[in-house]
């Protein structure tokens, strides 16, 4: 990305087709991201396969197998481990990303959160919604999701993800998408 950030985030200077181009790279790209959850959570190799490059990489971080290439990811995502966590309950849950485009790339930043059912315990009663043992927060994360325009649509080329344990590597993700305004104001 280039250092200055954020290309359309000043977009003054823009012409209307390239400000309409932003708005729907923007969509799509939210698009993107949101397919992620259904996809993890279904094992849709199909969808990994797709929509990372043909040498994408997934970067867990430490102690987490991750995966190189788009028929690597989809085979994740089929693996015993991975199936066995979906027939557990596994789901995915994704905040509104961040988007930082930047021509034909983009960085994506965001919060995932893993949540498992419940098995024991004291079922609690919601009104109108049934009963539950409720969810656990398995884990939280900070994403980085490095984007390429491509002829068939935006291309997942790298995503690095890190646990939200109060280390560093995770905060370094969520400053690098505030460096626009962190190199504004340092201006």
């Amino acid at each position: 990305m280039d250092k200055s950030g954020d290309r359309a985030m000043d977009q003054k200077n823009n012409t209307l087709e390239q400000r309409i181009r932003a708005i729907e790279d923007r969509l799509e790209i939210y698009n993107l991201i949101a397919s992620h959850p259904p996809s993890a959570d279904t094992g849709a190799d199909y969808f990994a396969e797709a929509t990372y490059a043909e040498d994408g990489e997934f970067d867990r971080g430490p102690g987490l197998t991750g995966a190189k290439g788009n028929k690597a990811l989809g085979a994740m995502l089929k693996s015993e481990a991975h199936q066995a966590a979906i027939a557990d309950g596994i789901a995915h849950f994704t905040g509104l990303p961040y988007v930082a485009l930047d021509g034909d790339r983009a960085v994506v930043t965001s919060y995932l959160q893993i949540l498992t059912p419940r098995k024991s315990g004291e079922a609690v009663e919601v009104p109108n919604h049934g009963s539950s043992f409720g969810y656990h927060i398995h884990r939280v994360v900070t994403n980085r999701w490095e984007l390429i325009r491509t002829a068939e649509g935006w291309k997942i080329k790298r995503r690095s993800l890190r646990l939200v344990d109060g280390s560093e590597p995770s905060r370094e993700i969520l400053r690098e998408a505030l460096a626009p305004w962190r190199d504004r104001a340092t201006a």
